[in-house]
């Protein structure tokens, strides 16, 4: 039996791995158990711009429709506006068509609860074994019980209003902003606009055919070039369901989720906002950031990669910041999900009121080396347990010291693992170690 559902929804090859038969029966399940006590379920679905988007949303509109569940179609918006409005509409559920960051022949679906947060693991995986029965006795109405759908093109505005809401007075500010020909291109220029900034946009065009190929979140180099071309204070560039946000500063350097998150909790503890003083990332956050939080007086909490497991850890401890390396931030008082808008009005706040520039505020954190390294294999299961490989990670962490870290992941979609290998040493000793693992995990596990 497959895996559908990895860290975040189900993804694939749209048409190969995520069929429109798979939707179908997706939205059917769902549709049966996430309607609740609603006579008529209603789920939101909204979509990036991937040409396989609409293809995918007829199917999972028919099936939540076959289990007599009604869907309000919201078009092209980023995953956290679909969170958003589910909460705030009081949907059943909502539906986000999306392969975030991955390239264009890829899809996914993200299956967000009434909450406007994405679903436990213990649900994915009722809604697997259902998928995997061969015969199931979900509910097929007649007549009037159909569910309907129909499409709302207004509903973005409130999303809009929330985000401006939360943005500071940009009059004077001159930003270069990418929006990866994803969803970020129908509130972009706009949000920023209305907030008072100068705005130079760059690949704005809603285009799945070229959604995150060379631009975006995943490629700075354009937003670089523009910011110094034109003086601006900085850049920000989304992916392409717009959760994640990296930054650019006035320099043209790029600026990861980890010195956004470093600026953000600083600033926060100083204002007495920051919860507990902890900031919540995942193992792949480079350990300069442990370093710099000793400094300041506060704490790192880490958890396995992916944004629903650090949601889970700040939620569980009360915390109210949290993100990834990658770009996902989560602020827990004001959002359920990541939001790349989000967080890039929340850095532009610390930018106003600190009146210093990107590149200062960023300086603080000083990153360890770090080197990865992935191999092939033929089998993932049994690594933890192999003794051969838990005294090579053993002995390399005892060589590396205090702040040393090893990370071995076997990766979520593929036959391989990832190797990583982090501390205050010279790289090519980290490269040398990082192979030697690597070599001897592809031996063990062939």
């Amino acid at each position: 039996m497959g895996k559908l559902f990895g860290t975040d929804g189900i993804r694939g090859v749209a048409n190969q791995d995520l069929t429109p038969e798979l939707a179908y029966k997706i939205g059917r399940i769902a549709a049966s158990l996430l309607g609740g006590n609603r006579g008529s379920p209603l789920f939101l679905i909204g979509r990036d711009t991937r040409l396989s988007g609409g293809m995918l949303e007829g199917s999972l509109t028919a099936g939540i429709n076959s289990a007599g569940g009604d869907v309000r179609l919201l078009g092209v918006v980023s995953t956290p506006g679909v969170a958003y409005l589910t909460r705030q509409l009081k949907a059943s559920a909502g539906v986000a068509i999306s392969a975030s960051h991955n390239p264009i022949e890829d899809n996914g679906l993200k299956i967000i609860d009434e909450r406007g947060y994405k679903l436990p693991d213990a649900l994915e995986d009722k809604i697997e074994a259902i998928y995997y029965q061969e015969n199931d006795d979900l509910p097929r109405p007649c007549g009037a019980e159909i569910g309907r759908a129909f499409f709302d093109g207004d509903a973005l505005e409130a999303y809009l209003a929330h985000l401006k809401k939360n943005g500071p007075s940009l009059e004077g500010m001159k930003l270069v902003v990418d929006c990866a020909h994803g969803a970020a291109c129908r509130v972009g220029g706009e949000l920023f606009k209305l907030l008072g900034a100068k705005v130079i946009m760059l690949h704005d065009e809603p285009d799945g055919s070229r959604i995150n190929v060379e631009c975006g979140a995943t490629d700075t180099g354009d937003v670089r070039k523009e910011v110094v071309k034109n003086n601006a204070s900085l850049g920000l560039a989304f992916d392409g369901d717009a959760d994640r946000l990296i930054a650019v500063d006035e320099k043209g350097s790029e600026v990861d989720g980890d010195a956004i998150m470093a600026i953000l909790a600083i600033h926060m503890a100083k204002k007495k906002q920051l919860k507990e003083n902890v900031l919540v990332t995942t193992v792949m956050s480079n350990g300069g950031l442990d370093i710099l939080a000793e400094k300041q007086g506060l704490k790192v909490i880490r958890t396995a990669v992916g944004d629903r497991y650090v949601l889970e850890k700040m939620l569980e401890g009360g915390y109210n910041l949290g993100g990834e390396q990658s770009g996902h931030i989560i602020f827990s008082d004001l959002a359920t999900t990541g939001d790349g808008m989000l967080t890039a009005l929340q850095l532009l706040s610390v930018l106003q009121e600190e009146q210093r520039p990107l590149s200062a505020l960023a300086a603080p954190l000083e990153r360890l080396p770090q080197v990865l390294v992935s191999r092939k294999v033929a089998r993932k299961e049994g690594w933890s347990e192999n003794e051969e490989i838990k005294l090579a990670i053993d002995k390399i962490e005892n060589e590396l010291g205090r702040y040393g870290r090893v990370l071995v992941r076997p990766s979520g979609t593929e036959a391989k693992f990832r190797i990583m290998l982090e501390a205050p040493e010279d790289k090519k000793k980290l490269e040398q170690y990082a192979l030697s693992l690597a070599d001897l995990i592809a031996r063990e596990q062939s």
